[in-house]
């Protein structure tokens, strides 16, 4: 099953209703149980993957929309199980991932299929994909393992923990950049003061919120702010010309990756919180 998102305009935004913006940059249904799902965008050419093994596993399959033979025959896969204990098998080599964990698969890979360690406690794979010009090396990261960044303040509720995976100083990419961030008890703001950068499409994934828990995403041009509703499992699609913050009823994690122009992390254009509308 998958889906195919074609670009937008800020100009669209003001005119918007409240649905077509859930609509055109928020995916809700992108782990469902016992199935593969394939989100397509023409953001940067990035392809998301949600995958929920229960009794069997699942293969990662091309979509025509790519024109590839193998899903990875042109390009490159980020993958962190949100989920239960779970395995990924790529070209016969088994990984396995606990909740939290990185995976990074080059271009090359031919066969990639997702497992749950239990059926009844599934993992939650999701993949982040970005065309690759030449193949680096698989890699996998175990949760807290990666450059880990201590950031905000309780005093602001922003406490967080930031784990970047895949980067420039970590494993390597042609142009995917992935990582974890997990709120502290008591913060519920990330990524505040915002800010957007011109030169890279990000995707977040929000997690480890509970069911009748929300994170509000803010999105849009600074001084054009849109908000949406985000629960458990929730994909935001950011263009890269809107803010991307969020904050929730309580604290919550999200997994964030970025491809397009550079892989610097603090490729950065900052808002004021006092200039955005």
């Amino acid at each position: 099953m998958n889906a195919v998102y074609g670009p937008t305009s800020p100009d669209q935004i003001p005119a918007s209703t409240q649905q077509q913006l859930r609509d055109r940059y928020l995916v809700e249904d992108l782990f469902v149980p016992g199935a593969v799902r394939t989100v397509v965008t023409h953001y940067d050419r990035v392809v998301a993957v949600g995958a929920v093994p229960t009794d069997a596993p699942l293969a990662l399959e091309a979509v025509p929309e790519i024109r590839s033979e193998q899903f990875l025959d042109h390009r490159e896969i980020g993958i962190v199980n949100i989920g239960a204990a779970g395995t990924v098998v790529a070209d016969g080599e088994r990984h396995a991932m606990a909740n939290g964990a990185c995976l990074y698969l080059g271009r090359g890979v031919r066969d990639v299929s997702f497992q749950s360690d239990d059926a009844a406690t599934p993992a939650r794979f999701y993949g982040f994909s970005a065309p690759a010009h030449t193949t680096y090396p698989t890699a996998l990261v175990e949760p807290g393992h990666g450059t880990v960044r201590e950031l905000g303040d309780p005093l602001t509720s922003n406490r967080r923990t930031l784990n970047q995976y895949i980067h420039e100083n970590g494993v390597r990419s042609c142009q995917v950049v992935m990582g974890v961030t997990q709120l502290h008890p008591g913060s519920m703001w990330n990524t505040m003061p915002s800010h957007t950068h011109d030169r890279r499409t990000e995707f977040y994934v929000y997690f480890d919120v509970d069911a009748d828990a929300r994170v509000v995403h803010l999105m849009g041009q600074p001084q054009e702010t849109r908000h949406l509703l985000v629960a458990d499992g929730g994909l935001v699609l950011s263009p890269s010309w809107s803010i991307h913050s969020g904050v929730g009823t309580s604290n919550y994690s999200f997994v964030w990756a970025m491809a397009g122009e550079n892989q610097s992390f603090d490729d950065m254009d900052g808002v004021a919180i006092v200039d955005m509308r």
